[in-house]
């Protein structure tokens, strides 16, 4: 049995986000360890207020997240 647990700053992803890491984070574990544990696999998505977390001693804003999600986008 496998449990993939994701923890993320709340709001920074949509519905349709959140399925699609889903999707992809059980297939690439089951890349690795074979098709025949997808019914044992669960993943888990925790939302964590941003308040909750920190970088470098400040709390973190959703606003700050997606700054910082849009950079790496315009890098890539």
């Amino acid at each position: 049995m496998f449990l993939i647990r994701v923890q993320f700053v709340e709001g920074v992803f949509t519905g349709p986000q959140k399925r699609e890491l889903i999707s992809r984070l059980t297939d690439a574990l089951l890349g690795a360890a074979g098709e025949d544990m997808r019914q044992a696999t669960w993943c888990v998505l925790e939302e964590i207020p941003g308040d909750r977390w920190g970088i470098g001693g400040e709390t973190v804003a959703l606003d700050d997240v997606r700054a910082l999600a849009r950079a790496a986008e315009a890098e890539g």
